[in-house]
C-alpha cells in the first residue's frame, strides 16, 4: 500500500494494514496519508475513466489492481439554481444533488470506500449507527459485498429508511433513543463478536469516500473551487472530506487560487458545532435531548467535532442553525422552485444560505454550493 494512517489528534502514526478503528493512544480519528507523487497533468485521466468517484484513483485508498465494492456512486450532478437563487438573493447558487446515488444519498461514498477497504482486510460482519442513510448505504454495499451487517437505528428513524435497510439484507435494531444510543451498542456488539465498526470516523476510510464530493466540485467547475460551500453537518465527514479534497487538489496544482469558505448547517434541535464555536472552544459538546426532522443532522456528540471545527476556522468559513419548520419551507422551496427532491438536510442548507446572505456573511455575488444531501422521498412525505 502507498499510504499510511496518522492520528487526527497527536502525533501517533500506524500503517494501513488489516482493520484500524480509531487512534489507540488518544481515541481520536484516523486519517489517511498518501505516499505517491499526483501531478497537474494526471488530471487529464479522470476524463477517460468513465463514471463515478472511483475515477479519482490518484486521491483514493485503492491499490494496484484491487477492485472496489461499488454501485457506481459518485457523478452526481451539480445544478445551476437560478430561481432559487434569484429568491435568497445571490447570482451564482449551485446545488450538489446527491439523491441520485445508488442508495440515495451521499452516504453511498463513503460506505463504499469503507466496506471496500475492510472486506480487502479481512472482515466479514459489519455493525453501524445509523440516523437512515448510512445504514442503507451499509447495508447495500454489504450486500453488495457478500458479507452481513447489523443496524442499530432510533425508533423515530423514518420507515422507508428502516424498510429500505431490511430489503438489503441487513439486521436492523431499532431502539428508543438517539444516534449516541445507537453508537454504545453497536461498539458493544463489535466488542463482544468480530463484526467491525463502521460508525462514522471509527474506521479511516469512510472519509475517503466523502472526499470525492470535493473533488467532483472541482472538476464539475472547471478544475475552479467556489467560494462558498454550505454543508448539512450531523457526523461531519463531508465537510471534512472536502476540507482535505480541496486541500490535495491545491497542493497537486489540479485547481488554483483559494480553499473555499466552509459553513455547517444544523438544526436548533441538535447544533452541537454552533455551540463549540460560539464558546470558541475547540472541541463539541453532547447536546442534551436531541430532536430535529432532519435526522440526519441528530448527532448530539459527532466524534469529528474537533475536525469540523478546524475546517470550519481554517476557511474562515462558520455554522448556522435553523428551526425545523425553516429547514422543512426551505426544502419545499428547493423542490417546487428547481425540481429538485430535497430532504430535510438540504432544505437546512438552503435556509443556511438565505441566513447567511440577509445578515451579509455571504456577498449577493459570490459562487455558493449548497447541498442536497439525499432523496426527499425516504422521509416518508405526506401529501398537503
Amino acid at each position: 500500500m502507498d499510504w499510511s494512517l496518522f492520528c487526527s489528534q497527536c502525533s501517533k502514526t500506524d500503517d494501513a494494514s488489516g482493520l484500524k478503528s480509531v487512534c489507540p493512544d488518544c481515541g481520536a480519528p484516523w486519517l489517511v496519508r498518501y505516499d505517491r507523487t499526483v501531478t497537474a497533468a494526471q488530471r487529464t485521466m479522470t476524463g477517460v475513466r468513465g463514471h463515478g468517484m472511483w475515477r479519482y484513483r490518484e486521491f483514493l485508498p485503492l491499490a494496484g489492481n484491487e477492485e472496489a465494492v461499488s454501485l457506481g456512486e459518485g457523478g452526481t450532478a451539480l445544478l445551476k439554481a437560478p430561481r432559487l437563487a434569484a429568491r435568497i438573493g445571490l447570482s451564482h447558487l449551485w446545488v450538489k444533488d446527491e439523491a441520485a446515488n445508488p442508495t440515495g444519498s451521499f452516504k453511498a461514498r463513503g460506505l463504499s470506500a469503507a466496506v471496500t477497504r475492510a472486506t480487502l482486510a479481512g472482515a466479514r460482519v459489519f455493525t453501524l449507527p445509523t440516523a437512515g442513510n448510512a445504514g442503507v448505504a451499509a447495508a447495500a454495499y454489504g450486500a453488495r459485498a457478500g458479507v452481513k451487517v447489523r443496524v442499530y437505528a432510533p425508533n423515530s428513524t423514518p420507515t422507508p429508511l428502516l424498510a429500505q435497510m431490511a430489503a438489503y439484507g441487513a439486521e436492523v435494531i431499532t431502539i428508543d433513543g438517539h444516534i449516541g444510543d445507537c453508537g454504545k451498542l453497536s461498539r458493544e456488539f463489535a466488542a463482544k463478536t468480530q463484526a467491525f465498526d463502521l460508525s462514522t470516523l471509527r474506521e479511516p476510510y469512510r472519509i475517503e469516500g466523502k472526499k470525492t464530493l470535493g473533488l467532483e466540485i472541482a472538476e464539475q467547475l472547471g478544475w475552479r473551487l467556489p467560494r462558498v460551500i454550505i454543508y448539512p453537518a450531523g457526523g461531519g465527514t463531508g465537510l471534512i472530506g472536502m476540507w482535505i479534497a480541496f486541500r490535495q487538489l491545491l497542493e497537486a496544482g489540479w485547481v488554483q487560487g483559494r480553499m473555499p469558505r466552509l459553513f455547517a448547517v444544523q438544526s436548533t434541535g441538535c447544533a452541537p458545532v454552533v455551540a463549540a464555536l460560539e464558546k470558541g472552544s475547540d472541541k463539541t459538546e453532547p447536546w442534551p435531548d436531541p430532536w430535529t426532522v432532519a435526522s440526519g443532522l441528530r448527532v448530539p456528540g459527532p466524534l469529528g467535532g474537533p475536525l469540523m471545527l478546524r475546517a470550519i476556522r481554517d476557511t474562515q468559513g462558520g455554522a448556522v442553525a435553523v428551526t425545523d419548520d425553516t429547514l422543512t419551507a426551505a426544502s419545499h422551496l428547493l423542490s417546487s422552485l428547481e425540481g429538485v427532491d430535497a430532504c430535510p438536510e438540504g432544505g437546512a442548507a438552503v435556509a443556511a444560505a438565505q441566513w447567511l446572505v440577509e445578515r451579509g456573511r455571504i456577498a449577493g455575488d459570490e459562487e455558493v454550493v449548497v447541498f442536497n444531501t439525499g432523496a426527499g422521498v425516504l422521509y416518508g412525505r405526506t401529501f398537503p
